[in-house]
């Protein structure tokens, strides 16, 4: 079993992680986009273009499943992808978890990408599943730049200032980019410190993970042998790793024993 994910940059670690987490045994296929990220600012048909480049340097690899392990690539390029790759290889999509944080919480934030922000398909999936619940949408201006580069103080600074946005009463934060999930436990502590309460923070790795495995008919074996390979391409040519994905825990998992920052 081969399953590749295609992101900007190092957001897919999440997803990769939560897949590797349930399938031990699966070889996984991350192709990035560094020269072209972050893809948010870009127009529909350069984000369409970059997401299809990443993608096929993965197909090469005959993966049994795609995944667009990025919100703004599944917003932009996903018909693009699924004409291109279905029904040979299934394309699986990343959507912010706003059903979950609206039905199982109180007033919500989005936090998101500036581009992504107050964007008429945020603005439609919260009118179609908030309900009347009070949500707020949340602009992290440089925080998947920050998150790219591993630098721990652009991380925190773009962190405070999101959660300074953050109403007080919020009891949940949606995060509405890949890359935010790497740090999800600094967001947690700095709007705890913002708002004085504790927060439940909503992903999307674990529910996109589950769902790639449910499309290619694979039921989740956590206890499967630990032999899934891992390859990476960066402008879609093979590379290592990126140093930078070492200072995450899920690159250091994905890495495997002996990684270090």
């Amino acid at each position: 079993m081969r399953i590749a994910l295609v992101d900007s940059g190092l957001g897919l670690l999440a997803a990769s992680a939560a897949l590797r987490r349930l399938r031990p045994d699966a070889d996984l296929v991350l192709s990035t986009d560094p020269g072209g990220m972050p893809w948010g600012p870009r127009s529909t048909e350069s984000i369409t273009a970059r997401a299809l480049g990443c993608a096929r340097a993965a197909a090469a690899e005959e993966p049994d499943a795609l995944v667009v392990a990025c919100n703004t690539a599944s917003v932009h390029a996903l018909p693009a992808l699924r004409a291109e790759f279905e029904p040979a290889v299934p394309v699986i999509g990343t959507v912010p978890a706003v059903k979950p944080a609206a039905t199982t919480a109180g007033p919500f934030a989005v936090w998101a990408t500036p581009a992504t922000t107050g964007s008429p398909y945020q603005r439609r999936l919260i009118e179609e599943f908030a309900h009347g619940v009070p949500a707020v949408e949340v602009p992290c201006h440089g925080l998947a730049e920050a998150v790219e580069r591993a630098d721990e103080a652009a991380v925190a600074a773009a962190v405070k200032a999101a959660a300074a946005l953050t109403p007080r009463e919020t009891a949940a934060v949606v995060l509405g980019c890949t890359h935010y999930e790497l740090v999800s436990a600094r967001i947690r502590d700095h709007i705890r410190e913002a708002t004085g309460r504790a927060v439940t923070l909503f992903g999307s790795a674990e529910a996109v993970a589950a769902q790639a495995l449910r499309r290619i008919g694979r039921p989740a074996a956590p206890d499967a042998p630990a032999r899934g390979g891992l390859r990476f391409f960066a402008d879609g040519r093979p590379a290592e790793l990126p140093r930078a994905a070492l200072a995450y825990a899920e690159g250091r998992f994905l890495r495997g024993p002996g990684a270090t920052p």
